[in-house]
């Protein structure tokens, strides 16, 4: 069977360092089907769309500047993506054991059930290989026939993030097959403060709603952590204690799923830490949903004019060959 070539797509600032070659150098995958192409600019949705546009490679894999990929990566990927029916696939983006206490805690929150719900699976190896939805798939960790992703018209520029939410369902309500591969992990280090991982989740919660303005409803659970937001904002005006019972409620959980959670990772020094940051996490992305909301004018904006410069650390050999 003919190796799939594959286009390796990498965004980063202007200047940036790209800390995710260093591990694509140890692929287990002929180099000669590879290719490597670095997009600098400051609109990552552009920045993607336009590698893609300018890639060879039957398979396009989108990573993060700084993803670490196994040696095995592309290959679990080409395999999944043989079948004509599988449109994408990815996996979980883990924590390295390197990373402070602190990053450990973000990493640990991000992986909980009581920290991110329906989307915890993107932050942990869980499960088996199965059909999914866009809420397990990450885009430091995407890889996608190029027919499909041309087909689809790439990226919506309007969006970051949440782009690639946005043409996963899309690509879902055309019938095509989306997979999760716990085995087809990255390591990415944490945000390195409390600051930008409060920045980071109200990024995540701004990108939520604004993928519900150009896309449509995706689901109630997404407006839980606003409406906590809210009731805590009004709180302070009643003048009842049964008002207070659902705060209660929820101290208690982020304590009991701190102490689970801590325990599960045989870290269980982090627990305090983690009871603090399931609220930090829960207001920052219910804060960021609101100004997205908020802001509702960029749904009907048009998307700016931003310069993306590509550079190809590496070339299709076979094609040069050929």
């Amino acid at each position: 069977m003919k190796t799939k070539t594959v286009s390796i797509i990498i965004p980063v600032k202007p200047g940036g360092e790209v800390r995710a070659l260093e591990a694509l150098r140890r692929l287990d995958y002929p180099s000669a089907s590879v290719e490597i192409i670095v997009a600098e600019g400051n609109c990552p949705s552009r920045q993607r769309n336009t590698a893609a546009a300018a890639a060879e490679g039957e398979i396009i894999s989108f990573l993060d500047d700084d993803s670490r990929v196994t040696p095995q990566f592309l290959q679990r990927a080409v395999l999944h993506l043989t079948d004509p029916a599988n449109a994408a696939v990815g996996g979980p983006s883990l924590t390295p054991a390197t990373d402070s206490p602190l990053q450990q805690g973000f990493g640990l929150a991000l992986a909980s059930l009581f920290g991110s719900g329906g989307v915890r699976n993107r932050y942990r190896q869980s499960g088996r290989v199965r059909k999914t939805a866009d809420n397990e798939l990450i885009l430091c960790n995407l890889s996608i026939r190029r027919e499909v992703f041309q087909s689809y018209g790439g990226f919506d520029e309007r969006l970051y993030p949440n782009e690639e939410n946005e043409l996963l369902v899309r690509i879902e309500k055309g019938g095509l097959t989306l997979l999760h591969d716990p085995d087809l992990l990255v390591y990415r280090s944490q945000r390195p403060t409390l600051r930008a991982f409060v920045r980071q989740i109200f990024g995540y919660g701004r990108g939520r709603a604004r993928q519900t303005l150009i896309g449509g409803f995706g689901g109630v659970m997404n407006f839980v952590p606003a409406a906590f937001l809210l009731y805590l904002c009004i709180l302070p005006f009643t003048d009842k204690s049964v008002y207070y019972l659902p705060l209660l409620c929820y101290l208690g959980t982020a304590f009991v799923s701190a102490c689970i959670e801590s325990v599960r990772a045989g870290k269980l020094q982090l627990a305090p830490l983690l009871c603090c940051l399931f609220p930090v996490q829960h207001l920052s992305y219910g804060a960021g949903l609101l100004w997205g909301f908020i802001s509702c004018r960029f749904a009907k904006g048009a998307v700016r004019d931003v310069a993306v410069t590509l550079r190809r650390v590496k070339e299709l050999a076979c094609k040069q060959a050929g």
